[in-house]
């Protein structure tokens, strides 16, 4: 019998994972990667092992998760070992829970393997903290790819009861949490960033008011993968950000490859 690893890849940038998560890549026999995950990471799996794309894009699944969860059984049966490399962290939105449930219930040995999720570090590389002892003693992360009118109560308490709410897979419904939002009691003019490809090269921060985030956003074509940020945090980034300051010298001299390399 093998081993299965649910690795989190981390939100982007090559050189957040973790050390283990490394590690992991490098023995692997195979590994199954999902569309987030940097490919750069899979220059360090071994020349042997499999690698198999399980990606998926809003409204189309490259492989259903079933059949995810049936690869990785059978694969682990066979005496393999097996990453499951996801973007951000197994269990932040990442169903890291479900397959852990399937493997458990076929007696496959397996581990977790925490990562950043990118709520936290797109944030951070955009120069937002999601606490601050002035403006936030208190953060939600929330999926935004489901409209539920009928749940009032959800919506009334991260309107009200929230200080800094961190949205995943929202961009197509953002019309509806603005609405939503300052409907149940969060003022217009509550600070919004909106950021794509968070911690890459290509990544972009549009800021405005909850009642202007969707004018802004559709004016910079911002677009999927993005985060929304919602909170008065969000005001401090045009004294902290940094990232997107870099030179492309200095990204350059920041360059991944070489010293992920050196920890093999």
């Amino acid at each position: 019998m093998g081993k299965v690893y649910l690795v989190g890849a981390g939100p982007g940038d090559p050189e957040l994972i973790t050390v283990k998560g490394l590690t992991c890549i490098q023995q692997a026999d195979v590994i199954l990667y999902d569309r987030l995950v940097n490919e750069q990471l899979l220059t360090f799996a071994k020349k042997e092992a499999e690698l198999v794309f399980c990606g998926k894009l809003p409204g189309y699944h490259t492989m259903q998760q079933e059949t995810i969860n049936h690869f990785l059984v059978h694969h682990a049966k066979k005496g393999k070992i097996v990453v499951r490399l996801k973007g951000g962290d197994p269990f932040v939105f990442g169903r890291g829970g479900e397959e852990a449930e399937t493997l458990g219930k076929h007696g496959i040995e397996f581990e977790i393997v925490p990562g950043i999720t990118a709520g936290i570090a797109a944030a951070a590389y955009a120069g937002i903290p999601v606490t601050h002892r002035q403006f936030s003693a208190n953060v939600a992360f929330i999926t935004g790819h489901r409209q539920d009118g009928s749940n009032e109560e959800r919506w009334e308490s991260l309107a009200k009861g929230i200080d800094t709410i961190v949205i995943y897979m929202g961009m197509s419904n953002l019309p509806y949490i603005r609405d939503q939002l300052i409907k149940h009691g969060k003022p217009p003019s509550t600070p919004v960033a909106v950021i794509q490809w968070g911690t890459l090269s290509e990544q972009r921060t549009v800021t405005a008011t909850l009642e202007t985030i969707v004018e802004a956003v559709q004016q910079n074509k911002l677009e999927n993968p993005s985060i929304i940020i919602i909170g008065e945090v969000v005001a401090l980034r045009h004294r902290i950000h940094w990232f997107e300051q870099l030179s492309s010298l200095a990204t350059e001299a920041l360059s991944t490859t070489p010293r992920l390399k050196s920890w093999a």
